[in-house]
């Protein structure tokens, strides 16, 4: 039986005349004899081995299958999802004037209506609640914490609705932190409010420099006095934006929270991204990382992951994943009605896929959902990781979505010290 085109193979150091076999499929970790593998190969494997490989898609009947299986798996999960999420966009304020927030060249006194915030919640009823889905809304900004009476109104209504029709409904939010008291988060969790996403720039003299109040004055100590009085009530997932000169200081905000009581059992998933460029046509590329190929930030990758593994959070898996434009049922509704697929592309009016009144139109060109389609992403080992990769990228860097974000130097340099930090840990 063929092995999978879609297993990486790495020595095991720590054992010799061993492979370290990896999944990007399955997200499945082996550790087996070399004699095993070639056996594999030359179809001679032990029957137990045999079916615990395949069991783990490692070895496959039929490798133009799996290819075909590959092209069809996005379409078979639209097909199948049961799960509305949408990102609903309350407004374009915000208390902090971050010195690279991608927003900034169409933000302003910018929020959602009332008369909007009832065709949203319309919308909602009657494409998904209707339609026999669950639904997720992530409240997002601006900061969504400034329109506090708004998330009220939306989540009462939606949470109505989804009852009478034996549907789940649940709340999320990015949110900046600094307005996310006990009490506020208490007056949310009536409508099952699963998580919030929240913001550290590193060590305060990092984050106060990069993510200051309006004032002036650092938004550090404000966002880790909620993060310590929150934490019991719901899932906190950490981020926070580096650059190439100050990702290196980023583990002393983990010594720092530790330090403080926020120990890993406090906060979800913990998970660092390089600044990126500001958002909307004509923005400067070199403002931010706009490619996942730059060496710098392969190097950060391993290390930062490394550094919040070892301190026992939890970070990201490599494991299946594709942009949210390719998911039917994750919409972001902008403040005045308009729909887009990634909040991301907010700067973009030219991406926009509809609005609330007129409905969602065919995307398919606009945003290039075929791109990874070929033969060459088929047949990559990483493709399961990627499906061509984040389509902001080729937007910044080519002013359109006409190429895929290739991930092949980032895998080829960082995937193999992934699966050994998550081995050391097991």
């Amino acid at each position: 039986m063929p092995l999978s085109r879609y297993l990486k193979i790495y020595p095991d150091a720590d054992r010799p005349g061993h492979v370290i076999l990896y999944s990007t499929k399955k997200g499945s970790i082996v550790r087996l004899p070399e004699a095993l593998l070639t056996a594999a190969a030359d179809g001679t494997l032990p029957e137990k081995h045999r079916q615990t490989l395949t069991r783990l898609e490692m070895i496959i009947d039929d490798p133009a299958a799996e290819r075909q299986e590959m092209t069809a798996l996005v379409k078979r999960a639209n097909s199948r999802s049961t799960l509305f999420r949408g990102t609903v966009v309350l407004n374009l304020k915000c208390n902090l004037a971050c010195t690279y927030c991608y927003e900034e060249g169409f933000r302003g006194n910018l929020q959602m209506s009332e008369a909007t915030a009832r065709t949203l919640v319309d919308w909602v009823v009657a494409k998904h609640l209707d339609q026999g889905r669950d639904v997720e809304i992530q409240f997002y900004g601006g900061e969504p914490l400034l329109s506090l009476p708004l998330v009220h109104r939306i989540s009462t209504q939606l949470q109505q609705a989804a009852a009478s029709r034996s549907r789940k409904f649940s709340i999320s939010m990015t949110t900046n932190a600094t307005l996310l008291t006990r009490a506020v988060v208490q007056e949310l969790l009536p409508y099952n409010f699963i998580k919030a996403i929240l913001t550290l720039d590193g060590p305060q003299e990092i984050h106060d420099a990069q993510r200051p109040f309006v004032s002036g004055k650092g938004s550090f100590d404000a966002i880790v006095t909620n993060i310590k009085a929150v934490h019991d009530l719901v899932r906190i997932d950490l981020g926070g934006n580096f650059t190439p000169d100050n990702y290196g200081a980023f583990p002393q905000l983990l010594d720092y929270l530790l330090q403080e009581g926020i120990t890993p059992d406090k906060l979800g998933l913990v998970q660092f991204s390089p600044v990126t460029p500001k958002s909307g046509t004509g923005a400067d590329i070199g403002s931010g990382c706009a490619s996942g190929s730059e060496p710098w930030l392969r190097e950060a990758a391993v290390l930062l992951r490394e550094e919040t593994l070892k301190r026992g959070f939890t970070s990201y898996k490599p494991t299946m994943a594709a942009c949210v434009i390719e998911f039917d049922n994750d919409i972001v509704i902008n403040y005045d009605g308009s729909l887009y697929k990634c909040a991301a592309f907010m700067g973009w009016p030219e991406l926009s896929v509809g609005t609330l009144e007129g409905g969602i139109k065919d995307y398919s060109v606009s945003h290039n959902l075929a791109v990874w389609q070929n033969d060459e992403c088929l047949d990559c080992t990483y493709l399961p990781l990627c499906f061509g990769g984040c389509r902001l990228n080729p937007l910044l860097k080519n002013g359109s979505i006409n190429e895929v974000d290739c991930r092949r130097e980032f895998y080829d340099a960082a995937l193999e010290q992934f699966v050994l930090q998550d081995l050391a840990r097991r």
